[in-house]
């Protein structure tokens, strides 16, 4: 049995940084990955989403072209090629990373199973088939999750796809079904209808994106809708069945029943906590009644000397929120520093086209909470670079305090969402109030300078 000052479980985005940086700090690491470095962000989720998205959106403004005076002629889709694009730029970032832990000094990579025997004892199940035990002080659980399919009769008989599984397509589905009208179906759905795909979206809630406001909902169901992409809402889905051709789905939507026939289905529903095979149950980790280890606002679990980062522990599921679990840890515990996860902002962006950024509380929060707010909005149809960049779809919010004039949220659903979005986190951070950015000096013509103008509306 070898014993080590730290052992990570999971080479994602909290756990490759917080093993270097231990290792790099003195402490005797081993961090432990059963599949890839690099988690989901790398292998499955940002970095190849985002990839291909790219190139469906290049396919989108080749057939908006001849709108700027600009004949491009057919579209033609080489989706080996995209395919291959994006799996270069994967093995690069994953190669890179890896290469990164095998050549930090006193950090030992190693390819296995993790499993608790004890409180601070795992059991390796290697991928070369031996097992090896090892113990430590610090443990620190970065196992993430996993696509979570719903309770549907006949989806488990089925082949259906999920945020993994549909990137090793080789060929553009003939019609896509997405279950799920969120974050993870919706960039999906765009992004295979560009390629050529006839998407159908069913979603459970009244609209999509549920847990948005509702002139957002809206704004971006008109701007898929346009795209010719079907949205589904209010869906039961009552049964799934798959025969040598097609796969049938049967529904009601209201009041309505439907069949609906498709080649593919994509489940988008949600994410469950890895958990179930880490042998929780012999270290005495408490979870909550979804699978997610319970941690504190330091993220120390109740055993002593146990931490859950990123998605295993719950909340929200970023890769930047992760990121941010392993700095607030690793300073914490070798800086001696005192952070916590309380009231950390939360900022997010849904790579639609536009995109979504959102940092802060809805309106529909303020509303909730009962707050003195206003409220300013902007359409990208009045900003003079989307005018002239031909972006002009979607729309700028803000919620603001009535009172102090700071700013408590904003949703921005337009092009470089995330960018102008992050220019108001970082107002929010600082305390600037809408009034001094209504007046501030920004660069014209960008998108940033129509925060001029968002403001302006408040004084109206």
């Amino acid at each position: 049995m070898e014993h080590y000052d730290a052992i990570i479980i999971g080479a994602g985005q909290a756990g490759t940084p917080l093993a270097k940086r231990l290792a790099e700090a003195g402490k005797k690491t081993a961090i432990i990955e059963k599949r890839y470095v690099g988690g989901t962000c790398i292998n499955d989720g940002c970095t190849p989403t985002k990839a291909m998205i790219a190139s469906a959106r290049a396919v989108y403004q080749a057939r908006k072209a001849t709108e700027l005076g600009v004949e491009v002629g057919a579209i033609k889709i080489n989706f080996e090629k995209i395919k291959q694009r994006k799996d270069d730029i994967v093995n690069q970032f994953r190669s890179s990373s890896e290469k990164g832990l095998k050549n930090t000094k006193g950090l030992e990579l190693i390819f296995g199973t993790a499993r608790f025997s004890d409180k601070k004892e795992l059991t390796i199940s290697l991928n070369n088939g031996s097992e090896k035990k090892v113990t430590a002080e610090w443990i620190f659980i970065n196992t993430g999750a996993k696509t979570a399919a719903p309770d549907i009769e006949g989806l488990a008989e089925i082949n259906y796809l999920t945020s993994t599984t549909i990137l090793d397509l080789e060929t553009v589905p003939e019609h896509l079904v997405v279950i799920g009208g969120n974050y993870i179906g919706l960039e999906f759905g765009q992004m295979f209808n560009r390629f050529g795909s006839k998407i159908t979206v069913l979603e459970k809630s009244s609209g999509i994106l549920a847990k948005e406001d509702q002139d957002i909902s809206s704004a971006l169901t008109e701007i898929l809708t346009d795209e010719k992409i079907e949205l589904i809402t209010d869906v039961k889905i009552n049964k799934i069945a798959q025969d040598k051709k097609h796969i049938n789905i049967t529904l009601t939507s209201g009041k309505t029943w439907k069949e609906i026939t498709a080649s593919h289905i994509l489940v988008a529903t949600g994410r469950t906590p890895q958990t179930a095979d880490l042998g929780l149950e012999n270290c005495g980790i408490k979870l909550d009644d979804k699978g997610h280890i319970l941690v504190d606002e330091k993220l120390e679990t109740n055993i002593k000397g146990v931490y859950a980062l990123g998605d295993v522990k719950g909340g929200p599921a970023f890769t930047h929120i992760a990121y941010n679990d392993y700095a607030i840890v690793y300073r914490n515990l070798i800086e001696d520093t005192n952070y916590t996860i309380h009231d950390r902002p939360v900022p997010y962006c849904m790579f639609t086209d536009p995109q979504l950024g959102r940092i802060g509380i809805s309106e529909k929060e303020a509303k909730e909470k009962k707050l003195n707010y206003k409220v300013a909005v902007l359409l990208m149809s009045y900003v003079a670079r989307g005018i002239e960049t031909n972006e002009t779809l979607g729309l700028m919010k803000a919620i603001v305090d009535a009172d102090s004039k700071k700013i408590l949220g904003a949703a921005v659903l337009a092009s470089e969402g995330g960018e102008i979005m992050s220019v108001l986190q970082m107002a929010m951070e600082g305390d600037i109030t809408y009034d001094r950015i209504r007046y501030c000096v920004f660069a014209h013509p960008t998108y940033s300078e129509s925060l001029n103008n968002l403001f302006m509306n408040l004084d109206k």
